[in-house]
């Protein structure tokens, strides 16, 4: 016998994942330079050379057993002291090593740290855009997965919406800024009122509300955006970090958990971290990749904005010019762009069989509208605007 719960999440593949697979046997078919796939954040642009250095001087320099043996669970001590000292040097966080605890990336110190959070009744909420395998990690550690419609007009917080999905039973807030999918960054003042709000219903609730603070594209703003660091702004926040990004390691899944000190009861809440990484088969996070994480952050490596925002702006700019309609994304590397028709899974349709690859939105929550990912080869983008171009003036 099998868990159908199991088999209907392994049959039905992400929305992102499908058309990314879809691609690839495309290109097999009409050749790579023929399909234009918008579908998936998959980095083109290279790893900084800092990033390169510390694999080559790490594999050359240390010893095998020092980068390929296993570590504590929770990563090297002076990985994790590095991290913290790099939070605390651009936010002034107070982060200690005791805080950070390495994950495979930021899809398992998710899953860790709702499975914490899985009390019996218990909700999280997600505002719309959102992630969409944000459903699948708490849905399946047996929580209610509550979605707060979105603000399409700036892909801000509604926030009569957010107060009318708040119950006595929501353990948590999924925030993610920059957003996956609308590029958009939540305003310091966004994020105050946020934290006010839920702050206030802890009162009433008689419990803690947490935000988790889901951080991949925290490096990734243009124009002169902030970020802000939302433990600042909100004490109760455990932030879920990757390194795939910003140092564009998408395939080497390395990131972490910070559970700060301010946060409600900090040291259980890790320890309760610990152990749901535990049930999920965590031993310890890549050696190797805790290394070159840990020499990154002191290094300095940054992404390569200049080659995002040129992508960015190239197609902002195409795209509204051809009369499709899209808030302008300030971070990340995707961009949220209305049908025009108002159907996206039906343009998405549409777009396919010109092997345009775009992500309908249905699944981020918000089905009217559909993801770009702009972290592609520039040469592509300029590939694709004609077929951009010809589609909305058929519907027009």
């Amino acid at each position: 016998m099998l868990s159908e719960a199991m088999y209907a999440l392994g049959a039905k593949k992400s929305c992102i994942r499908e058309l990314f697979e879809y691609g690839m046997r495309q290109s097999a078919v009409v050749g790579a330079e023929n399909v234009y796939d918008f579908s998936i954040g998959n980095p083109s642009i290279p790893a900084p050379q800092k990033v390169k250095d510390a694999f080559v001087r790490l594999l050359t320099e240390r010893d095998s057993l020092e980068i390929h043996g296993y570590t504590q669970a929770a990563g090297r001590m002076d990985a994790r002291e590095a991290i913290a000292e790099g939070l605390n040097s651009r936010y002034n966080a107070c982060i200690r090593a005791q805080n950070i605890f390495f994950t495979c990336g930021a899809a398992p110190a998710l899953v860790a740290l709702i499975r914490a959070l899985a009390v019996d009744g218990a909700e999280i909420l997600a505002i719309a855009p959102y992630f969409p395998e944000y459903r699948p990690f708490v849905e399946s550690n047996g929580m209610r997965f509550t979605i707060v419609p979105a603000d399409t007009d700036a892909f801000q917080i509604s926030f009569s919406a957010l107060e009318a999905q708040l119950t006595p039973h929501t353990q948590a807030v999924i925030v993610n800024s920059p957003n996956n999918p609308s590029g958009v960054v939540y305003t310091e003042e966004t994020l105050r009122r946020l934290g006010a709000i839920l702050k206030r219903k802890s009162r009433e609730y008689g419990h803690f509300i947490y935000i988790i603070a889901d951080e991949p594209y925290r490096e990734l703003a243009y124009d002169g955006v902030k970020v802000p660091f939302i433990p600042s702004v909100y004490p109760d926040t455990v932030v879920c970090y990757s390194f795939s990004k910003s140092l564009s390691l998408p395939g080497e899944r390395i990131g972490y958990i910070c559970v700060p000190d301010c946060a409600a009861e900090s040291q259980k809440l890790f320890t309760a971290v610990a152990g749901a990484a535990r049930t999920i088969g965590h031993v310890c996070a890549p050696s190797l990749l805790q290394l070159v994480a840990a020499e990154a952050v002191q290094a300095g490596a940054c992404p390569d904005l200049e080659a995002y925002d040129r992508n960015r702006v190239m197609l902002y700019e195409a795209l509204t010019s051809y009369g499709y309609q899209c808030v302008k994304p300030t971070g990340a590397f995707y961009m949220f762009v209305k049908a025009p028709d108002g159907d996206a899974a039906a343009f998405s349709e549409l777009a396919k069989g010109e092997n345009l690859l775009i992500v309908p939105g249905g699944d981020f929550g918000c089905p009217e509208f559909f993801r770009i990912s702009t972290c592609v080869a520039p040469e592509m983008i300029e590939r694709s605007l004609s077929v951009f171009k010809r589609l909305i003036e058929s519907i027009n």
